[in-house]
């Protein structure tokens, strides 16, 4: 109920200060009666000026809140007012017609306007100018020109219902300005002995050095009380009492709002007693109490509002955060939509259901004999007795002759060819028609497999980048975690030990997927990240971490940046040996191997058809691909279906590749094998080999074919043998050339790969006796424990780490 009426409350002061325009008319009032040196109101036109560029339908509002301000003011410039109201808004319509760039031309309208009533006002009441009023005359002008500029960025703050971007320091003083020029239109008001401008000026003060620190606090006590010094000479002191208040009430904003005061109260006494004296000393107590008891007041929703305006408070980087959230929640929505977009073509492309393949076989028959009937029985004088009374005997005969002819090419079922004879009076040429016309069924039907294969295969295409998009969707979504306590603690370890640290993030605290970037000072080259910081961190997160990467000079003042990532629990160590038929320069085999970052590693060796040049280009070409794709990726068996299809529809050469993928999980070393058109790999255990192997056709010869996905579990120490058909075929005096390739393997004394995979290679060419039939290319990949190069370094005192549950903090204890 009490919740209800406060929204009530808060919309209809919403609706009369903003919609009706009362905020213009209270702040015009006191700019109205606002003075400064004794005689100049430089505060009116930039006002008018401001609200008539960016309000122009409150101008009228404006105008007459300034003269009501003149009006009952105590400085007695109400004809000056008056007039120079009148004077800018003919000014204005003369520059309207004139001149195309109003808002720029603005200030110099203003600037215009008031010389020409100051001079004018003077003129007619003295008879002659003289330089001092021409001189004042002057510098009223120039702070109407300059204060024209700062209200047109201050006044939308505060006469707009909603701010949607956080403010500028030059904003900031803008309002600042604005708010203090407000303020000395209350010049003459007393309450008690207490000035209200007084009050009003340190209250202030209070907030925004509560809500923006020191720096914006001493900001403000020096803009607010140059501008009151300037409309009152004896309130000179005040600029140094609000800035000292200012600057102590920032330094001490940890203490909430008693914080604050305890700094208004300090200055004040230390001010006051020092430009007062001990006996006005009081007066100056009271007016800071009242505005301490103002500013206990204010609501937390309003310094929270405030707050998320103003850059470096905590609720402008929650804003700011929100912000960013939403950009990115939005962002993976549509990559969401795009995803499940390309899952719903995935789906309309897909086959047509199994349960209509009965209906199409019948209307595809009905189609092939009406075309046989056309040609042969539309011309016959018995049409009418085979097709009328003896329609189903007819349809069956001519079914079966067109099965017949499909299965065998011809007739061989004489029972069934005598049966014809009787029937038909031409016999020999409707056999010979449906034969005719089978072929023309055949392409048909062959046409039709490829446009349904080719839907598949752009179903499955589609289906993998719909996934792709998907994951992306999610990886958008995670947002790195506050780890505040942690960094500092962190940060404090390091720095206890001697290292220069600029700063650090953690991103990631999740076991075997640690990140931490941190920015530290250079070291010229001497390794300080993977030789100290890394063991150091190992040592505290209780996991190993080494440099992911590192970026010399990165930071401006000289500072290197380096991420840190968990170790991956294995490596891969290769060693290749390849060479060209005849030992010419260009070999027909291409090989490739990769660490994907999603923490696989690839092995591929592609085989084109034939030698030379051409061969290479292929081969060459279908691992470019197959990289490409699988970088982005999309799964193994849907990348080697997109390539297939790219280099099957790209030509039609009878150019085709082999391809033998070895995919490497570097967290538990499962390994994936898709082997198209490939001879066997084999896997050294200790003195135990063991063949791999899958049966599929070479890749670009088929449209459409099943990708058969063998799995092995590798172990530490494990050898993987992958070759091309040059090494596997080349002995051709040996009958069984598997076992004969696990001896030569098991025969081997070394583990290392490249050593194992010169043997190999040397062995296979000295037992053809020197002969290179064909190219030849072995990779030999050694799987390994990662051990990293530096053991974790255990700090003094280091603090003890401790992950919890998404949702809660991790915390150092």
């Amino acid at each position: 109920m009490i919740g209800n009426v406060g929204k009530k409350a808060s919309a209809m002061a919403n609706t009369i200060f903003y919609q009706y325009g009362l905020l213009v008319a209270i702040i015009g009032f006191l700019l109205g009666r606002a003075m400064i040196l004794s005689e100049l109101t430089p505060f009116v036109l930039p006002y008018l000026a401001a609200v008539y560029l960016l309000k122009r339908e409150r101008a009228g509002i404006a105008a007459l809140s300034l003269v009501a301000g003149a009006l009952l003011s105590y400085h007695g410039q109400i004809v000056f007012v008056l007039a120079a109201i009148i004077t800018f808004v003919l000014v204005q319509k003369v520059v309207t017609k004139f001149i195309t760039k109003r808002t720029s031309f603005l200030p110099y309208t203003v600037f215009i306007a008031s010389m020409m009533t100051r001079l004018g006002l003077v003129y007619a009441m003295e008879g002659l100018v003289t330089n001092y009023a021409l001189m004042m005359a002057t510098v009223e002008a120039g702070l109407s020109f300059i204060l024209t500029m700062i209200f047109m960025q201050s006044v939308p703050l505060i006469t707009a219902k909603k701010i949607q971007q956080p403010l500028k320091n030059e904003e900031i003083v803008c309002l600042i300005i604005l708010l203090a020029s407000v303020m000395t239109g209350t010049i003459g008001w007393m309450m008690y002995d207490m000035t209200i401008e007084h009050i009003l000026a340190r209250y202030l003060v209070l907030l925004f050095a509560f809500v923006g620190g020191a720096a914006i606090g001493s900001t403000v006590g020096v803009v607010t009380g140059l501008i009151l010094s300037l409309a009152s000479v004896a309130s000179l002191y005040q600029m140094s009492l609000l800035a000292f208040a200012g600057l102590l009430g920032g330094l001490l904003k940890e203490g909430k709002r008693t914080g604050v005061a305890l700094g208004l109260l300090v200055g004040t006494l230390l001010i006051g007693l020092y430009s007062e004296g001990s006996a006005e000393v009081s007066v100056t107590l009271m007016e800071s109490m009242a505005a301490i008891l103002i500013f206990f007041l204010t609501p937390k929703d309003l310094i929270t509002r405030l707050a998320r305006f103003i850059p470096g408070t905590v609720e402008h980087s929650k804003e700011q955060q929100q912000y960013v959230r939403k950009i990115r929640d939005l962002t993976a929505g549509r990559v969401e939509q795009f995803s499940t977009l390309f899952q719903t073509l995935s789906s309309s492309f897909q086959a047509f259901p199994q349960t209509a393949n009965e209906e199409e076989d019948e209307r595809e028959t009905d189609y092939f004999l009406s075309n046989v009937t056309e040609k042969t029985c539309q011309t016959c004088f018995k049409k009418e007795r085979c097709w009328v009374q003896n329609f189903s005997k007819t349809y069956d005969s001519m079914q079966k002759i067109m099965t017949e002819t499909k299965e065998h090419g011809e007739i061989k079922n004489q029972m069934l060819l005598s049966e014809w004879k009787k029937l038909c009076i031409k016999p020999e040429k409707v056999i010979q028609t449906i034969a005719s016309e089978h072929e023309y069924y055949q392409v048909n039907q062959k046409l039709k497999r490829q446009v349904l294969e080719s839907r598949k295969l752009v179903a499955d295409q589609l289906l993998g980048v719909s996934r792709v998009m998907g994951d992306f969707a999610k990886e958008i979504q995670k947002e790195k975690q506050a780890h505040h306590y942690q960094e500092e603690q962190m940060l404090d370890a390091l720095r206890s030990v001697g290292l220069e640290i600029g700063h650090i993030d953690i991103y990631s605290l999740e076991k075997g997927n640690i990140e931490i970037e941190m920015s530290i000072s250079a070291d010229n080259g001497h390794g300080q990240s993977e030789k100290v910081i890394a063991p150091l961190l190992s040592d505290i997160v209780n996991e190993t971490v080494v440099v992911k990467q590192e970026e010399p000079d990165f930071y401006p003042n000289g500072y290197s940046h380096v991420s840190f990532n968990s170790i991956k629990q294995f490596v891969v160590e290769t060693g290749v040996a390849h060479v060209a038929k005849g030992g010419a320069w260009v070999s027909g085999d291409c090989y490739s191997t990769i660490e994907l970052g999603s923490g696989k590693y690839a092995i591929a060796i592609s085989d084109g058809m034939g030698n030379g040049e051409r061969a290479h280009l292929e081969s060459n070409e279908t691992l470019q691909l197959l990289q490409k794709i699988l970088q982005s990726g999309i799964e193994e068996t849907i990348a080697i279906k997109s390539v297939n299809s790219v280099l099957s529809l790209r030509s039609t050469d009878e150019i085709f590749s082999t391809l033998d993928l070895a995919m490497i999980d570097l967290q538990d070393a499962t390994t994936k094998f898709l082997k198209i058109g490939s001879i066997p790999s084999f896997i050294k255990r200790g003195s135990n080999v063991t063949k791999v192997e899958a049966n599929n056709l070479p890749i670009g010869m088929l449209q459409e074919f099943d990708v058969d996905v063998v799995s092995e579990q590798l172990k530490a120490g494990d050898l993987l043998i992958m070759m091309s058909d040059g090494i596997y075929d080349a002995p051709k005096h040996v009958e069984n050339k598997e076992m004969w390739m696990k001896r030569v393997i098991n025969e081997l004394k070394t583990d290392d790969p490249q050593e194992v995979a010169d043997l190999l290679l040397e062995k296979i060419i000295r037992s053809e006796q020197g002969s290179i039939n064909d190219d030849m290319t072995v990779i030999v990949a050694k799987v390994k424990r990662n051990t990293p190069k530096w053991a974790a370094i255990p700090l003094y005192k280091a603090p003890s780490f401790t992950r919890k549950k998404a949702q809660r903090a991790a915390s150092f204890s």
